[in-house]
């Protein structure tokens, strides 16, 4: 079965019987199915047919689907023609002559705070008018005084005094003789507190005139209809009523068809998901084509982000709709599209969906047919997208960024709302205070770049904006105390966006968000952001992290993502954005005028405000990457206590790749039990992590797996704040000094780092690996020097932070036996051999290796071991361990095969058999049995194979065996 395919811009008219025969073939199909097609209902498509046939069947068949009007006006009576060639007039032109002789209005009333008219109310506030506000649910005016308006205990309190006032009433009040401005609205909640309404207002020229100035604060478009309400009377108060009235006849026409649009878009797109098609891909081409309207290409887009947060609520149309419904009865125009919308509204209603936004009235299609509307983006083969991408530009543009750098002499001050923004610069310093005295100091040394950490992941979207805002305070203040100083801001972080620092730093040329990651595997294609999982592209409106109980987001779209984060003040159709083809093809040169060469641009008398995450930093100011630094590069490897590794959360996989280092805090006991057994488990942990560093154990403190999350964003964060300020605990009653400290998560590694080691400063020394920051914590922290892991929550595969741990861990001993004599025999060097019968004794000769920076060899007899026992060796193989040279234990002259078979399990690095008591055949079978078994335990094996001979220093040893035999038989 083919259908009619409509392409390109050229105007196709079709006759009545060609609709018709292309409307059944798919009607048809809806309602009977063909082959694998299931059934699928399709409310308004119907009612479309029958239009069709109707007019068909009335002789208009041969004629432009367009006369299908000459059918109602021969059924109704009614010539829209003549109607239409009344006198005209232009709406918008005698509403900008009322503007212009508005008279000026200096208090206005407000009655009806309900969704519309608070944010109506609270945008007059925003205007600079005094409003006085009243409503009967009083948690509202409470949110009204927050918002700066004054309140009346009564409607006749609020209508006191006021030059206008603002009444939000149902038509039927029209009824009680008053003489009103008729000023209906559209545009739903969001636009209402935006003041981008679209108002048809109607009334005396002198009512008009009085509230002039109040239509223009509230509308975007503002239409004044003659012919209205009447003439307008003078109240006892000289203050002229003006009530927005919520319907007329044109706004009824306008919600007939808005609730029609709604209502048929979401129909359509139920059909196309119920054939299989690709919704998203399915909306972009409609939209480009001629069945699109406004309200489709607004309101699907939600469908297909299954967001149904209620910019205008789906209630509204039950009721609109319903008026509707109610005025053509009493008109006697039947409206059948209109009542079937009606009908799919109320039906959404009915099943609890009547306060989320209008667009879900899709559900009802949804739960009907069992499909789902929404689009979700493909997850992409990561090979095949980059092959498929431009090459790269071919010059490095490192030399120029140096280049510019030097001409401009401003310093990049870093916002960053937590530690891991450090991801890819190196000896850079990081405050974690923001006094004015802290910022001169560092402002004075004229630093190319530095870093202030804010924190504000934490905090909500109000706090962090006035955090922001003090530090950009205290930075104004502070560049000023110092001569010849300049700065740029930005903000590294990928959780909200916020405008405390525009209005500090003053009017913005644009914000530029760039949250490319290369070594976290974040990629932007064509406006969708991507999260690189193994060898796939995941956008990342599907990945864990926009699931974020506090942080969360669903658009993947760059564009939509920044509407959501600003909800809705910057729509996505005004996000302009740079293609990965104009960066690759075209180069610097190339997007210079688009803003993207921000340093050229800015010596123009440009003024920006960056948004990125810490890819840009490097980037900007021209830092070469290096390799992972390790311990041996700071100077630490010889030092003995053990790492501190606290983690927030961890999925199964990482937990079981360092399952030998598990300490579990329980979260339940920390976030929801009594102040008595929070405190107990915190001693308990902080002692047991006290014990395990000084023995020189890698120790893993981690919260328990079992996720709590509050009913909003607001308790989410609140339980997260008490487990985190738990674990700053825990750390701070730590008094042993880790070798190193490593910190899983932005919001953890900030307040440990803060808050638990009160750092105020520290140095960016590199990264422990790819997109991990590495730090060494500043002289004024508990653990001066000490280097400090970032290890950021959406950074490496699920063993990257066992690799991390496993780099930085000691090792079991400094050397093995072996190894430490072949470096001797390369170095030229004797290694002494030293026999130990008490714990004075291998202290002693630790000490003393470690003076002359010597390696050593521990000896233990078999007589000193039976005297000693397993405390003796496990003293020496303790200190061997903790040396800050290589030592190692041997067991020495072991002729007992028991004894060496023993030896074998008690930690010695090496032994020594000695079969010299027996025949040189029997020596040489003892000692391979006992090598086959030290050798399958790593350990080396000296072997007594024969018997002392001949003469040294006077002295014969067969003469003198002799002699010792006769001794022996004398005895």
């Amino acid at each position: 079965m083919s259908f009619p395919l409509f392409v390109g811009d050229g105007v196709i008219l079709l006759s009545l019987q060609d609709f018709q025969k292309s409307y059944s073939p798919v009607f048809e199909r809806c309602c009977f199915g063909y082959g694998q097609i299931a059934y699928i209902s399709s409310s308004t498509f119907g009612c479309c047919h029958q239009q069709l046939i109707l007019g068909s069947s009335h002789g208009q068949g041969d004629d432009s689907d367009a006369t299908l009007v000459k059918v109602w006006g021969k059924l109704l009576g009614a010539n829209i023609q003549d109607a239409a060639s009344a006198e005209l007039y232009e709406p918008e032109q005698l509403a900008r002559q009322i503007i212009a002789k508005s008279t000026v209005v200096k208090r206005i009333g407000f009655i009806g705070l309900g969704a519309m008219g608070f944010g109506m109310a609270t945008h007059l506030l925003k205007s600079n008018f005094c409003v006085v506000g009243y409503d009967v649910y009083k948690p509202t005016l409470t949110r009204f005084v927050n918002a700066g308006g004054l309140i009346g205990n009564s409607p006749a309190e609020t209508s006191k005094d006021v030059d206008v006032l603002v009444v939000m009433l149902e038509r039927r009040l029209q009824s009680r003789g008053l003489k009103l401005v008729d000023a209906p609205v559209s545009g739903g909640v969001k636009r209402a507190s935006e003041g981008t309404l679209t108002i048809m207002a109607s009334g005396t020229d002198e009512a008009l005139t009085c509230t002039g100035s109040v239509l223009s604060a509230l509308s975007e478009k503002l239409y004044v209809i003659r012919g209205g309400c009447g003439a307008g009377r003078e109240l006892d108060s000289y203050s002229l009523f003006f009530s927005i009235i919520a319907f007329s006849g044109v706004k009824m026409i306008n919600q007939l068809l808005a609730g029609v649009h709604i209502a048929s878009g979401a129909e359509a797109m139920a059909l196309g998901a119920r054939l299989g098609l690709n919704t998203r891909m399915l909306f972009d081409f409609v939209k480009n084509s001629g069945g699109t309207s406004w309200m489709f290409e607004n309101r699907v887009p939600h469908m297909l982000d299954n967001d149904y947060t209620p910019y205008s609520a789906l209630d509204i149309f039950v009721k609109d709709l319903g008026i509707v419904t109610r005025e053509s009865s009493s008109l006697k125009v039947p409206l059948h599209i209109a009542t079937v919308a009606h009908q799919l509204f109320l039906a959404g209603s009915a099943a609890g969906w009547g306060r989320q936004d209008d667009a879900g009235v899709v559900k009802v299609y949804e739960t009907l047919t069992g499909v789902k509307v929404e689009g979700k983006l493909p997850v992409l083969k990561k090979e095949v997208v980059l092959q498929s991408l431009p090459p790269e530009w071919p010059l490095d543009p490192i030399d120029d960024i140096h280049r510019l750098n030097q001409s401009n002499s401003k310093t990049l001050v870093v916002l960053d709302d937590d530690p891991t923004g450090t991801q890819t610069v190196h000896d850079i310093e990081v405050l974690t205070e923001w006094s004015v005295e802290s910022l001169v100091e560092k402002l004075r040394k004229k630093p190319k770049c530095f870093f202030i950490l804010t924190n504000s992941r934490s905090l909500s979207s109000e706090k962090a904006s006035a955090l922001i805002k003090d530090i950009c305070g205290n930075l104004s203040v502070a560049a000023k105390s110092v001569e010849n100083i300049d700065y740029t801001v930005v903000l590294r972080g990928d959780s909200t966006l916020r405008d405390a620092v525009v209005s500090l730093l003053g009017e913005m040329d644009a914000w530029i968000i760039c949250p490319f990651f290369l070594q976290g595997g974040r990629y932007t294609i064509k406006d969708i952001h991507y999260v690189a999982d193994s060898d796939w592209l995941v956008p990342a409106g599907d990945t864990e992290f926009a699931r974020d109980a506090s942080f969360g987001y669903k658009s993947s779209n760059l564009r939509e993502w920044v509407e959501e984060k600003t909800r809705g003040r910057i729509p996505a159709s005004s996000v302009s954005s740079i293609s990965i083809n104009l960066l690759r093809e075209g180069g610097p040169d190339a997007v210079c005028d688009t803003l993207c060469n921000l340093q050229k641009a800015e010596l123009r008398g440009k003024s920006f405000l960056c948004r990125t995450a810490a890819s840009f930093v490097s980037t900007r100011i021209g830092i070469i990457p290096k390799a992972p630094i390790l311990p041996k590069d700071l100077g630490i490897n010889k030092e003995r206590k053990g790492g501190l590794i606290v983690v927030d959360r961890m999925f199964p996989k990482q937990q079981n790749r360092l399952k030998n280092l598990n300490y579990n805090v329980s979260v339940d006991k920390l976030a929801m039990k009594s102040l008595e057994e929070r405190e107990e488990e915190i001693n308990r942990v902080a002692e047991m992590a006290n014990l395990f560093l000084g023995a020189s154990k890698d120790t893993l403190i981690m919260t328990s797996r079992e996720l709590i999350t509050g009913k909003t964003a607001c308790e989410s964060l609140e339980i997260n704040f008490k487990v985190s300020s738990a674990l700053v605990e825990i750390v701070r009653r730590i008094s042993t000094r880790p070798r190193y400290i490593l910190a899983k998560g932005g919001i953890t590694s900030s307040d440990l780092a803060t808050k638990a080691l009160e750092a105020k400063c520290a140095k960016v020394v590199g990264q422990a690996l790819a997109g991990i920051p590495l730090w060494q914590l500043g002289p004024e922290s508990r653990h001066p020097g000490v280097p400090y892991i970032v290890f950021p929550g959406n950074v490496g595969d699920s063993k990257a932070l066992a690799d991390v741990v496993k780099s930085w861990a000691l090792p079991s001993r400094l050397s093995s036996t072996k190894e430490l004599l072949l470096n001797a025999e390369r170095g030229g060097y004797a290694v002494g051999a030293f026999n130990v019968y008490n714990m004075e004794g291998a202290e002693a000769v630790v000490a003393a290796a470690e003076e002359e920076n010597s390696p050593a060899i521990l000896q233990i007899h078999p007589s000193a071991l039976k005297q000693g026992g397993i405390p003796l060796v496990a003293c020496c193989v303790s200190a061997a361990e903790q040396a800050n040279v290589p030592i190692t234990v041997h067991f020495d002259h072991g002729t007992s095969k028991q004894e060496l078979v023993e030896a074998l399990d008690l930690g010695f690095d090496s032994l020594m058999v000695d079969g010299s008591h027996l025949s040189l055949k029997d020596n040489i079978a003892y000692t391979k049995y006992i090598s086959l078994l030290a050798h399958s335990k790593n350990m080396l094996v000296e072997a007594e194979l024969g018997r002392l001979s001949g003469t040294e220093d006077d002295l014969t040893v067969e003469e003198r065996l002799i002699l010792v035999r006769s001794l022996s038989c004398l005895n």
